[in-house]
């Protein structure tokens, strides 16, 4: 009892810890920011993104304008690190509901050979510039035919014919709510006193003030007259008129030549208010027919599921009525008379090779469905929301962790179960269960990792991180999962309701290969998700937002409801040719849809990501799908193998046998 309230009293200061270290990552934006006329407001940079190469940059990496305070990181939350996010301040700032024009930024130094070539690196692979204010990310609308696009960022620059041109000029568009209620909550739209949200700002609490629901870029290209900028200090009136025309440029970049930048920002109000500022960036192109395939999906996938389980429920329950309706020598005729599952009712809980191996793997498939499934609940109740960025992530780890518990324990209970309640060996099951996943998604990341280090991209994992990392690792998800194990050691083990013959029972020869049915059984769970993967893969890859977890929550549990029903069909149909070595293919029957997934990720390369410049981005694609392929496996296996086992346990503890 003593050293079980220590292990709640350690538990406790855990949580404490990652609750303190998410209030340290606090990024700004989650609450209304009230600002009065003339406070000041700072635009941040995030780090240069491209579709082509799928491989971030930092902002001053390019020979852009700095601070006069020098660049300072912002407060960053684990899972923006590990998304390769780098917010850093900027000297885009301006004061509010104050209308500027023509403000000069700085004349940069003359460009050397190296930086002349890296900005034409950068603008041939399409890289975009992403700032940010008051955590919300510059929009940039196109006007292209009758349709009116939009995109997050803008890009670096543009080549037209031999040349390359830097966008110099920004114009920005800042939409504010204006407000004189005291009222927080009815500002919201609640409408509720009681639920009154807190806002920070440079203005007091009652002052009247204005809220940023909007932040629009237009970026030009214009011709600076560099001699009469000589001696501008940053923030100074540029001596003429700038004319931003997004439809022209006039000044080309030049080994040798200094480079100046100017913006201009205007204030407009708007009606939109604070909790509605995001659906602009969340508007997907084509939504209703997002929305009308996801139905179409669920609908036809749940009538077929429905199919599927009228037909095996009849089957399972007419072979019991016939089996139970007969006398014991009746059985025992019609055992050496008839094939079929009956006959293998001494073998079908014989241990399977590799045990470790199975218990490990579909212990941690447990680990990673669980994850999966709290951390997309969440989401779609609003706790993850874009606005928060690397929330999703940081979820994510959290949660992995705490379901160490639940891996442990599942894999040392089956691992009992196997060998009819033997203690031994739980420890080393644990420890493999706590290293297994985890171990191969650090070789994968940090084999990846070295690439992104090779090319000095923000998306590599500084080594801080990396010890962060394993420190985690070890230090919380190790330990609960040991714990889980020996829970698991202690929990009674699942009695076989038949005894296993000495003897293996020889399977007879099949017409077919049972792995080839295996394999081929993935289409089906496939198919109630390849949908949703295309969109969840274009939000990745594209550069888009995700916001339906609703949908893909109800994706999740039809997911597992159909691996669970393909997994039963076809154990059932490997019983029935008397193929006792159910165990391994069971696992596989469900977890094969990877397979399908991967091909998907290729088709996806090729088709939909014809763009993708270079070996190096190919490889970080294939490296990251490789890692959520494993990651599906061990799900979906997990789900197949312990339906699979109820089934089994069920159907065997229904007959009636001496």
């Amino acid at each position: 009892m003593e050293s079980f309230c220590r292990f709640k009293i350690w538990l406790l200061l855990v949580f404490l810890t990652i609750f303190q270290l998410g209030n340290g990552f606090y990024l700004p934006g989650s609450y209304p920011h009230k600002y009065g006329v003339g406070d000041f407001l700072n635009v941040k940079v995030n780090s240069l993104t491209s579709i082509e190469t799928e491989m971030p940059f930092g902002y001053y990496s390019l020979p852009f304008c700095q601070p006069k305070e020098g660049v300072k990181d912002s407060a960053e939350n684990l899972g923006e690190l590990l998304m390769g996010d780098r917010i850093e301040n900027s000297p885009y700032r301006f004061k509010m509901y104050t209308n500027e024009t023509d403000i000069f930024l700085c004349k940069t130094k003359l460009l050397s050979g190296q930086e002349f070539k890296l900005l034409k690196e950068r603008i041939d692979e399409m890289y975009q510039v992403n700032i940010i204010l008051d955590n919300l990310p510059a929009i940039r609308y196109i006007k292209k035919d009758k349709y009116l696009l939009r995109s997050t960022g803008f890009p670096v620059g543009i080549k037209v014919q031999d040349a390359y041109y830097v966008f110099n000029h920004l114009k920005l568009t800042v939409l504010v709510h204006k407000y004189e209620e005291t009222n927080v909550a009815r500002v919201m739209g609640t409408g509720d006193a009681a639920e009154v949200i807190p806002t920070v700002g440079n203005s007091g609490t009652d002052a009247p003030g204005h809220m940023v629901v909007g932040f629009e870029v237009v970026p030009c290209n214009v011709q600076h007259n560099i001699d009469s900028v000589k001696n501008l200090n940053m923030y100074d009136k540029y001596p003429s008129q700038i004319k931003c025309d997004p439809t022209t440029v006039t000044r080309a970049i030049k080994e040798n030549e200094p480079m100046a930048f100017t913006y201009e920002v205007s204030f407009v109000e708007s009606d939109i208010k604070w909790p509605s500022r995001w659906d602009a960036y969340l508007k997907m192109e084509g939504s209703k027919v997002h929305w009308f395939s996801i139905l179409n999906s669920l609908m036809v996938i749940t009538f077929l599921a429905g199919i599927v389980l009228v037909i095996f429920l009849r089957t399972i329950r007419r072979d019991l009525a016939q089996y139970e309706e007969l006398d014991k020598e009746a059985q025992a005729q019609m055992n050496e008379e008839l094939s079929g599952w009956k006959l293998v009712v001494g073998d079908v809980f014989r241990a399977p090779s590799n045990p470790s191996l199975l218990c490990v793997m579909v212990g941690d498939g447990v680990q990673i469905l669980g994850m999966a499934i709290v951390t997309i609940l969440f989401a779609a109740l609003g706790f993850m929301s874009p606005a928060s960025r690397g929330t999703l992530i940081t979820g994510m780890l959290f949660f992995y962790m705490i379901l160490g518990i639940a891996a442990g324990y599942v894999a040392t209970r089956l691992w009992r179960t196997m060998f009819c309640g033997d203690h031994k060996g739980w420890v080393s099951v644990s420890w493999r269960v706590a290293c297994f996943f985890p171990g191969i998604a650090f070789l994968i990341l940090t084999t990846l990792n070295f690439l992104l280090w090779g090319s000095h991209s923000t998306g590599a994992i500084p080594f801080s991180l990396f010890v962060v990392l394993i420190l985690l690792w070890f230090c919380i998800s190790v330990p609960l999962t040991l714990v889980g194990g020996y829970f698991g050691a202690k929990a009674p083990h699942i009695e076989y309701p038949v005894r296993t013959n000495q003897i293996p029972r020889e399977i007879p020869p099949q017409k077919y290969p049972s792995w080839l049915l295996v394999l081929g059984a993935g289409t089906l769970p496939f198919g109630t998700l390849f949908i949703e993967l295309f969109f969840i893969m274009s939000s990745i890859w594209m550069g888009g937002v995700y916001y339906v977890f609703g949908f893909l929550f109800i994706v999740m549990i039809l997911l597992v409801v159909v691996c669970a029903e393909v997994s039963l069909v076809l154990t059932y149909m490997h019983l029935c040719v008397e193929d006792w070595k159910w165990w391994w293919k069971s696992f596989f029957a469900s977890g094969s849809v990877a397979i399908y997934i991967f091909l998907y990720s290729i088709n996806y390369l090729i088709f939909d990501l014809k763009s993708l410049s270079g070996p190096v981005s190919a490889t970080l694609y294939l490296g990251y799908s490789l890692f959520m392929v494993l990651a599906i496996m061990l799900a979906t296996g997990a789900v197949g193998f312990l339906s699979s086992f109820w089934f089994v346990h069920y159907l065997f503890s229904s007959v009636k046998l001496d």
